[in-house]
């Protein structure tokens, strides 16, 4: 062999070995996982980064995704235990924890994922009515997370969230629903009416009873003050009478002459306030009526000096006899 022909085969021979060298030097990216098989056998996992495997002999088999997806569960009908017909669809959460399982284990994750799902969502939303379908979603979606995490768990797989997107009864279940929440929301309506009426009547009766115990309480107060007053003016008028009662007693004539007096004026008062009497023509001697209240006078100078000597007779009225 010459020179040339050596150094082509060494030439070839480091060619071969980079290709080899590249063939068995594997790059992982970040959120995946490659599984390895010697001879159709599955032997191990490349973690991302640079791995190295052996070249003719060692094959990837899978390259798996190890980060969380998101699944769309189609829309099916689901009969309820009250017999309602109402479609649902949904979302799942998931994400694989063992790449080797999810493999091996299982043929279209994907698929296996889905139709485990939708097969228990029709029997948890089967064993429950139509109303509880639609006010216990969480209950619901917690169920499920249960039952097909733990179903899925052979699979290396980890059911994170699902979610019931949407449960649409059928039109005539919806027209009656609305119907039902029309008829609460107006009973609900007439009950705010009735209490605001009979808090309304009890407030009325309350201010009047206040009124009431107030009038009352005004005329007892006006009751007591004219009860008052009438005392008084007994009182005062008991004075008077005793005063010339005791005037009389020492022989006093003007007590008299205020005693006639008083009631000939209250006469003159009467005749003057009568409603069919125009005109009265009256004979009667000015002189008299002042003596008189002359008398009336004296007799108040004496009650307020304590007596003293009696004053000169004043002059006679018509009423006094010479």
């Amino acid at each position: 062999m010459d020179v040339g022909g050596f150094s082509v085969f060494v030439l070839v021979v480091i060619v071969l070995a980079i290709v080899v060298i590249f063939m068995g030097v594997k790059s992982v990216g970040q959120g995946t996982e490659w599984t390895v098989e010697r001879f159709g056998r599955y032997t191990r996992t490349l973690r991302p980064g640079l791995n190295l495997i052996i070249p003719f002999v060692d094959r990837v088999g899978n390259k798996v995704n190890m980060m969380e997806r998101v699944l769309d569960v189609p829309t099916q009908e689901v009969i309820t235990r009250d017999n309602a017909m109402v479609s649902v669809d949904g979302v799942v959460f998931f994400q694989v924890l063992d790449a080797a399982k999810a493999t091996y284990e299982v043929n279209f994750l994907e698929n296996a994922i889905m139709q485990l799902t939708m097969t228990n969502i029709r029997t948890v939303m089967g064993s429950m009515d139509l109303d509880e379908l639609l006010s216990q979603r969480d209950k619901i979606n917690a169920k499920l997370l249960s039952v097909v995490d733990e179903a899925t768990e052979p699979w290396g797989i980890k059911i994170t969230r699902i979610e019931i997107k949407d449960i649409t009864p059928p039109a005539a279940i919806v027209e009656a629903m609305s119907r039902q929440m029309k008829a609460e929301r107006e009973k609900r309506a007439n009950i705010l009416d009735a209490e605001g009426y009979r808090q309304a009547e009890i407030l009325k009766a309350e201010g009047e009873k206040q009124a009431a115990i107030l009038a009352a309480e005004g005329r007892r107060e006006s009751a007591f003050r004219d009860a008052e007053g009438r005392e008084r003016a007994a009182e005062a008028e008991a004075k008077a009478t005793s005063m010339v009662s005791e005037a009389i007693a020492k022989g006093n004539v003007q007590a008299v002459n205020y005693f006639v007096a008083q009631k000939y004026v209250e006469a003159l008062a009467k005749i003057g306030s009568a409603s069919n009497n125009k005109v009265v023509f009256m004979p009667l001697e000015a002189t008299g009526v002042i003596g008189a209240i002359g008398g009336i006078a004296e007799l108040a100078k004496q009650a307020a000096g304590g007596g003293g000597t009696p004053a000169a007779a004043p002059a006679k009225g018509p009423w006094q006899q010479s």
